[in-house]
């Protein structure tokens, strides 16, 4: 519970410690403990975690990368401090070892340099539209902050050339990926929140009513299992030429949602449950076929 004299605690002690136990995990905390996690399920694979720019810390990325076959991308900011690597030590040379070199320009005077060289991608999901191509520079460097370990990083910084989106910057901790599997490995982000807000909007997910932490631990795993139930079966009948697509006056689309998937998982089971009064004649049933077909239709959607 966060005291109600907060104003007067928070002028004594850092606010990240008001009403949260010291020992409290961090949210990079909670993802290097899954990052290992994963790592250690699948030890003969190459991973590629992706993250947004909550995860851009550096104690996090120092770790990662004494994982092996393990890298992730995340964003960086366009005017983040970037570095030469430390020069090499003169023979003789006293002192304590340089932890970084030459600060380079940041992203955004690279932005407007001319001499900046792009290479043209064409990405095939993100940016809220189907395939595109945009433009790429990419190089390695040092990240450092004082205090901190410094990490070698290799960035991305992408622009738009009809200028629908704004310029942003990826990165990853593996210095030998290209700039193509970057932003193709942060687009693949795309489709997993996609999944989740889904999940959330029409599975009620996250919004379970069980205090207890096993209970919630149970549910979760079970409604993404039904999501993925949903979309397989979807995926099934419309290989078999079943669509149901609902489109607005406002909102036209060629592709199902989720939520058309959903209605034509449960039109599907509900199609054999209409009021048939003979075996031999099954399409007799005790309401217009019209009427029951727009019955069905709106009941698939309102569930």
């Amino acid at each position: 519970m966060i005291p109600s004299n907060v104003d007067a605690v928070s002028r004594s002690k850092p606010k990240a410690f008001i009403g949260i136990p010291s020992d409290h995990p961090t949210l990079t905390l909670r993802a290097w403990q899954l990052i290992r996690l994963v790592r250690r399920w699948l030890p003969g694979y190459e991973l590629v975690f992706v993250a947004d720019s909550r995860f851009a810390v550096l104690e996090l990325l120092a770790q990662v990368q004494s994982l092996p076959k393990t890298s992730l991308i995340t964003r960086l900011r366009l005017d983040a401090a970037l570095y030469d690597p430390a020069p090499p030590r003169a023979p003789g040379q006293t002192g304590r070892p340089r932890l970084k070199g030459k600060r380079r320009p940041t992203r955004e005077a690279l932005l407007a340099d001319d001499d900046t060289e792009w290479i043209t991608l064409k990405v095939e999901q993100g940016y809220g539209e189907g395939p595109r191509d945009i433009e790429v520079a990419t190089d390695t460097a040092v990240w450092y902050h004082a205090g901190k370990a410094p990490v070698a990083i290799r960035w991305g910084l992408i622009r738009d050339p009809q200028e629908r989106f704004k310029a942003q910057v990826l990165w990853s901790t593996n210095l030998d990926q290209t700039a193509e599997q970057i932003v193709t490995g942060f687009g693949r982000r795309w489709t997993m929140e996609v999944t989740f807000e889904e999940a959330r909007a029409h599975l009620g997910m996250e919004t379970q009513r069980q205090w207890n932490d096993r209970a919630i631990a149970r549910t979760t795993p079970a409604l993404l299992s039904l999501y993925s139930i949903i979309t397989l079966t979807a995926h099934l009948l419309m290989e078999k030429g079943v669509s149901r697509v609902r489109c607005t006056a406002w909102y036209a689309k060629s592709h199902p949602t989720f939520s058309d998937a959903m209605a034509l998982v449960w039109r599907h089971l509900w199609d054999h449950l209409h009021f048939s009064t003979s075996q031999q004649e099954t399409d007799m049933i005790k309401i217009p076929r019209a009427l029951f077909e727009r019955f069905m239709d709106v009941m698939s959607y309102a569930t």
